[in-house]
């Protein structure tokens, strides 16, 4: 039996804060509908401390949105908490996600506080959050940076607290998976079932979705990720590719999630209209060379059976379907299955005389057009008939 991981969706809170991912309240509650189409669990819909326009995001989503939870972030003081509380009242299943940075670098040049405060703010702000919901989530800022008896002190103390999610952020990307999969294996052993664990990895050295992957592995049951992987710096785990690991690698990682992966291609494509740039092409999943093939090799054997290089159906993920881009790697299957497309059958003798141009062309540019393949086709058949 497959285990049900979480996903709690960034997007409108980290994912935003990053440059060029601003979204006003109208653009948020879009995405937001979106994301519940999507199947998340968690939408954390903003920082309603943060600005006026946050706090209206967050109190409109929490209004909106029946089926899944909403989360508002909140620092570990009362302001912040009791501001996330007045966001989420006409929520039906609110939850506050207050945190405190928990590393010596942090307690050190950016709190200047003691362990002993950091705890003790830690604890009074989970308390305080029950007071106003059931469904509390902690995260220890800079955690895999923070002395691992401290961090499991803080995790049980804020546990004991009330915390039923205790979120464990790779903030600053410096871990590796199999350092980050020891250090939740400890926390998963320490707290049992009085907690979930949750990860939230950026992407700083690239290994955003491997950590997360790790966590998994070693009893994490939500994870914290976003659309398109945007977020501070150079980004937070890619929903796409966490939720896609685990639906193609089933014979391998008994995990599984509610993601309606149909919809993660639109999901991609609304945020990309909302912000100001789109995934690079060659992302993983939903960028635009995801399924795209030019080499000749690859060409022809896409045409003759799909699965031989491509290990995800486009559909599946919401890609109408994979695209042959022809130019100078690519083949005369490929170039032949093109003019046929465009109305062209022509014959072997046809096709090399096509081919030979084609080549010339490409030799010259970066990709060739269909119009241009449709002139030297028609030439080429022209030219048989005279």
């Amino acid at each position: 039996m497959a285990q049900r991981v979480l996903i709690f969706d960034t997007t409108l809170r980290d994912g935003e804060q990053s440059p060029g991912c601003s979204m006003n309240v109208r653009e948020k509650r879009r995405m937001a509908a979106k994301l519940v189409d999507l199947g998340v669990d968690i939408i954390e819909a903003g920082f309603p401390v943060a600005s006026d326009g946050d706090f209206e995001s967050v109190r409109i989503i929490a209004r909106d949105t029946r089926r899944v939870s909403v989360a508002a972030l909140a620092r570990a003081c009362p302001a912040d908490i009791g501001r996330a509380a007045a966001a989420l009242e006409e929520a039906e299943h609110p939850r506050i996600h207050t945190f405190i940075a928990t590393s010596d670098n942090h307690l050190k040049y950016k709190l200047r506080k003691t362990r002993a405060q950091v705890l003790n703010e830690a604890v009074e702000a989970v308390r305080l959050a029950r007071r106003y919901v059931d469904d509390v989530e902690f995260s220890a800022e800079d955690a895999t940076r923070t002395d691992i008896d401290f961090l499991l002190e803080v995790t049980r103390a804020t546990v004991a607290a009330g915390a039923s999610t205790v979120n464990i952020p790779d903030t600053v990307g410096y871990c590796t998976p199999d350092e980050f999969g020891e250090t939740i294996t400890r926390l998963v052993a320490d707290v049992g079932d009085a907690a979930a664990i949750s990860v939230h990895c950026h992407n700083d050295l690239g290994l955003a979705v491997a950590n997360s992957l790790a966590a998994v592995q070693a009893g994490a049951r939500q994870v914290e990720c976003t659309v398109n992987g945007i977020g501070e710096r150079a980004g937070n785990c890619a929903l796409e590719e966490i939720v896609m690991v685990l639906q193609v690698r089933r014979d391998r990682l008994a995990h599984s999630t509610r993601i309606n992966t149909p919809q993660l291609y639109p999901a991609s494509q609304l945020l990309s209209s909302l912000i100001a740039f789109g995934p690079q092409p060659n992302k993983a999943i939903v960028g635009r060379n995801a399924f795209a093939h030019e080499a000749g090799i690859h060409q022809d054997g896409v045409l003759k059976e799909r699965t031989t290089y491509e290990i995800i159906d486009p559909a599946s993920v919401g890609v109408p379907e994979s695209r042959l881009v022809l130019g100078k790697h690519s083949g005369r299957h490929a170039l032949r299955a093109r003019c046929e497309g465009l109305g062209f059958t022509l014959t072997p003798a046809q096709i090399d005389a096509v081919y030979r141009q084609f080549i010339a062309l490409a030799d010259r540019k970066k990709g060739v057009t269909d119009d241009e393949i449709a002139a030297m086709a028609s030439a080429s058949r022209l030219e048989a008939a005279s």
